[in-house]
């Protein structure tokens, strides 16, 4: 018997830009979902390539794409064996998701084929499979239907599913009124309690709070130490990290690099292809002083958004001065998701000169984020220009946004999930051993 759990060759997927997918109806998806756990899939192994505009030649979709028409995946192969868990990491639109609806079925593709060998359980997108109208308890049926899930099946793991979700309260509820994080504790615990053999994971964990994501990825790796085969897209390197002993990098419609997550991983950062990591404003003449441009930056001087924990970063900043002025000063603030603020800092905090006067002309500064200093995670860089006296804000903006990767930490640091606090700094302990004989008891 193979050991594959899902083999894909030559997949490819072309889209014309404007033009929708065609529609299906609750009753297809319903008799597909039904159907699928009983077949492998086979999708357009060799012959038969559909283009958009309907017609079936073979040739004409690939050796002629028109102008308006785009790759979302082409020439994809790889393969994945039973029980690994497996990331899939790129930027956007490098056809991660795109990847997933394939192999979910929820779209065909233009080429190429893939085989999977096994019961497949989804969560694509929040709420996929919900009827707004309907109670939370009515759509655990439904959902658990689309996706495969026998009635006896989703009622023994109904209990299970209502605990994990935290919506017990508003069971009976309709889903209209839930939030967006109600929407996808209960979406990810009818997938992630379905008794499936691969289950497919894209970028939903998102919308929920910390704690429910480390709840998520706590659920998931149990599911992958118990044999079953995961598929992860995730823009935090840090949860692909932890979670993923396999990498796959996308990137223009295509593979880019395979391998381990950590080499991967290091690849995708090496080569800058992060958003987020620069601010460019054009020049206000009617100012006196504006912002101009935002990077953050290695010591070496190279942009990219996301750094390793023992990594140094800059939040290197311009300026540019177009008359004389003074009592004014250049702030940065980091802050997190959540809103809390790390820290604040100006350049007359050193450089206390700089309060009091700057000549007309560009200037640039930087202001260094140690290393082995902030936990992993996302973080936002706010940069401003204000005067003091009289209060003036020249410029206030959400300039660019980093991440701290899991990587190169410690292997002493890493518990499987990140440490309490915003800060994770190195710190030194200094542990003695003290010896005490019988005479230096307290006499009474």
């Amino acid at each position: 018997m193979t050991d594959l759990a899902i083999k894909v060759e030559g997949l490819s997927k072309l889209y014309r830009i404007g033009q929708r997918e065609p529609y299906r109806t609750l009753r297809d998806t319903l008799t597909n979902a039904f159907v699928a756990p009983f077949r492998k899939l086979k999708l357009n192994p060799n012959s038969e390539i559909r283009n958009p505009n309907g017609s079936s030649n073979p040739q004409s979709a690939i050796r002629n794409p028109k102008s308006d028409t785009i790759w979302a995946l082409k020439d994809v192969s790889f393969e994945v064996k039973q029980g690994e868990v497996i990331g899939i990491i790129g930027r956007n639109g490098a056809g991660k998701s795109t990847l997933l609806k394939i192999l979910s079925r929820i779209t065909e593709p233009t080429g190429g084929y893939a085989d999977i060998y096994g019961r497949v359980g989804s969560l694509l997108e929040v709420g996929t499979g919900f009827h707004p109208e309907l109670t939370g308890r009515e759509n655990i049926f439904l959902n658990g239907a689309i996706l495969g899930m026998k009635e006896c099946e989703i009622e023994r793991k109904f209990d299970e599913i209502v605990d994990f979700a935290e919506v017990e309260k508003f069971i009976d509820t309709p889903v209209k009124h839930y939030s967006s994080g109600m929407y996808v504790r209960l979406a990810f615990a009818v997938a992630a309690h379905m008794e499936s053999e691969i289950l497919l994971v894209d970028e939903v964990l998102a919308v929920g709070d910390l704690g429910f994501q480390t709840k998520c990825l706590k659920k998931m790796k149990t599911v992958s130490e118990g044999g079953r085969t995961v598929l992860f897209v995730s823009h935090n390197m840090g949860a692909v990290h932890r979670l993923c002993n396999q990498c796959i990098l996308l990137d223009q419609a295509g593979i880019a690099l395979e391998g381990s997550t950590e080499d991967v991983i290091k690849f995708y950062v090496s080569q800058g292809m992060i958003n987020r990591a620069e601010y460019i404003q054009a020049c206000n003449p009617e100012k006196p002083i504006n912002l101009r441009r935002v990077r953050l930056v290695t010591s070496c001087g190279e942009t990219r958004s996301e750094f390793q924990y023992d990594e140094e970063c800059q939040i290197a900043i311009e300026y540019e001065v177009n008359q004389p002025i003074s009592n004014c000063m250049i702030w940065a603030g980091i802050r997190t998701a959540e809103e809390v603020w790390i820290l604040g800092t100006t350049d007359c905090d050193v450089e206390e000169s700089m309060l009091r006067h700057r000549e007309a002309g560009y200037y640039r500064t930087a202001v260094r984020v140690p290393s082995r200093w902030l936990n992993s995670g996302r973080y936002y860089v706010v940069v401003g220009i204000m005067k003091n006296t009289p209060v003036i804000s020249y410029d206030r903006v959400e300039a660019v946004d980093f991440t701290i990767l899991d990587v190169n930490t410690p292997s002493r640091l890493r518990s499987g999930q990140n440490r309490l606090g915003v800060l994770q700094p190195f710190l030194k302990w200094d542990t003695k051993k003290e010896y005490f004989s019988s005479q230096d008891s307290v006499s009474t």
